[in-house]
């Protein structure tokens, strides 16, 4: 295997949300501004690699009748972590993506690439899968949360800084509530699944 290629791979084919189709409860409920998008990428980034890490070096010591509680234990000890030091350093951030936190312990994203990859594949590469992985749930957080964020607001603001501004009068308000969430992903997903077809009937 070539570890670029399983890196390009969760990007692309293997993209959580519009790839695999996995995560989408956080992606919707998350993705009203761009630096929500960016804590939520974060704290599963952190999850997904140090779990995919440990499922994969205790893979051979596991047995296979117990190995879904077993990986849920792992993924459970760093979500912990997660969202103790969000709690401690970005009060914030823990407040506005809240229960999302916590529930990363159930995220089918991190269950399914410890099940699927890290309990079939060496240290390594389960490394390099979830940073792929979460390369490409970060992207795709940041797109939907910043077509939100800027029609909904005209701005896009990040950590206290105005990024972009947009003379959008009136905004449209709706695109950061929860219908904006299914609306700007149904949207991506009909432009990507298209370009799929064309690409099919190409026969690319």
């Amino acid at each position: 295997m070539d570890p670029l290629s399983e890196f390009i791979r969760g990007i692309t084919r293997d993209n959580p949300t519009f790839g695999l189709v996995l995560g989408l409860c956080p992606t919707l409920a998350v993705t009203t501004s761009v630096e929500n998008a960016i804590g939520m990428s974060a704290g599963t980034a952190f999850v997904l690699v140090f779990s995919n890490l440990f499922v994969s070096l205790m893979r051979k010591q596991i047995p296979s009748t117990v190995r879904l509680p077993i990986f849920i234990i792992i993924i459970a000890t760093f979500v912990s972590i997660v969202d103790m030091i969000m709690e401690a350093y970005s009060p914030s951030m823990y407040a506005a993506l809240g229960v999302f936190i916590p529930l990363i312990v159930v995220n089918c994203i991190i269950i399914g690439r410890a099940e699927a990859y890290a309990n079939r594949n060496g240290p390594f590469y389960s490394v390099i899968d979830a940073i792929g992985i979460s390369t490409g749930f970060l992207l795709v957080l940041m797109l939907i949360g910043g077509i939100r964020e800027i029609l909904g607001s005209g701005q896009i603001v990040t950590f206290g800084h105005t990024l972009i501004t947009l003379p959008i009068n009136p905004s449209v308000t709706t695109m950061i509530l929860p219908p904006g969430a299914f609306l700007t992903i149904g949207i991506l997903m009909a432009i990507i699944n298209y370009q799929k077809e064309k690409k099919r009937v190409r026969g690319e």
